[in-house]
């Protein structure tokens, strides 16, 4: 199962009742953090979700709606006596901005372990986690990120028993463990079905149309994009700051197909986004997400594909 909560749907700057920019995932007790806007560790205190266990944090771009939360978050993940390492992703620069902001955060009990992005995707795997990261078109170096859950194939007994291979060999097998017992050797094809479809969720923001969004997002169990402006009026400054309007993101929706999909990272002008929901609606049914959404992604039974 994977855990997914909205902690701030904000873009450009906090309201009373929106805060900026940031998603965490859970899974098999690892946690990941996409992006770090004002507000976050208030948001996640309102869930009753902890800082302590983030193992992964990813960062879009360094502009302040996305990562000014992080000073503060570093502290009290340091002062709940955290000592395992931290993992951090982002566009290249991200030790000397994280660096800068660490002025008021001089002294961790942790150490931070940096993953700079440079090509226009990459893949990289942290506990349960595969995260692709693919480059998007903002004003300054921008990444969407797709997270993934792998599924194994169903174990067959018949084939063990066939094989003659010890039951106490059977769980760490099934857990893709390559295991040695008795001179013999036992690998996971010997027992394990074809992969079956796991989870995904992308999350892209500040960026205009691309066709890797498209591709990225397509099939998602869950799509989490910008909505930054509704009014048609804000075409013109979408494209100028390189944003993207409601209905270019549903268009996107309408040609990934994903099986869900939330707007985000609203323009502090759409102060009630889902009135747009009826023209929206008609090209794809995007929900209109608030701050502290949650939703819980569980595997398919029927599921038997990739």
């Amino acid at each position: 199962m994977l855990d997914i909560c909205l902690l701030g749907t904000g873009g450009m700057m906090p309201l009373p009742n929106r805060w900026l920019t940031s998603l965490m995932l859970r899974c098999n007790g690892s946690s990941m953090l996409i992006d770090c806007g004002e507000g976050t560790q208030i948001a996640m205190k309102e869930k009753s979700w902890s800082p302590k266990p983030i193992d992964v944090i990813c960062f879009t771009h360094y502009h302040a709606d996305h990562i000014s939360g992080l000073p503060g978050m570093l502290l009290s993940m340091g002062n709940a006596e955290r000592t395992e390492p931290l993992h951090m992703v982002g566009p290249k620069g991200l030790r000397r901005v994280v660096d800068g902001l660490r002025v008021v955060a001089p002294e961790l009990p942790f150490e931070i372990i940096y993953h700079e992005l440079s090509e226009p995707l990459e893949q990289i795997e942290f506990g349960p986690f595969v995260l692709d990261a693919f480059k998007v078109n903002h004003k300054i170096t921008c990444y969407g990120y797709r997270v993934s859950i792998r599924r194994l194939g169903k174990f067959d007994a018949t084939r063990a028993q066939a094989s003659h291979i010890p039951v106490r060999c059977w769980n760490r097998l099934q857990h893709g463990e390559t295991v040695e017992e008795d001179g013999q050797i036992y690998t996971p094809d010997m027992v394990m079905g074809a992969a079956r479809r796991g989870l995904s969720v992308t999350y892209c923001t500040d960026t205009r149309p691309t066709p890797m969004i498209t591709e990225m997002a397509t099939n998602a169990d869950l799509f989490i994009c910008e909505g930054m402006y509704g009014e048609y009026e804000k075409l013109d400054n979408a494209k100028k700051y390189k944003h993207m309007m409601m209905v270019e993101a549903a268009r996107i929706g309408a040609e990934a197909k994903p099986k869900e999909m939330w707007f985000t990272h609203y323009s502090p002008s759409e102060m009630k986004p889902d009135i747009y929901w009826d023209e929206i609606s008609k090209i794809w049914p995007v929900k209109f997400a608030r701050d502290g959404w949650t939703k819980d992604l569980v595997f398919d039974e029927e599921g038997e594909d990739k």
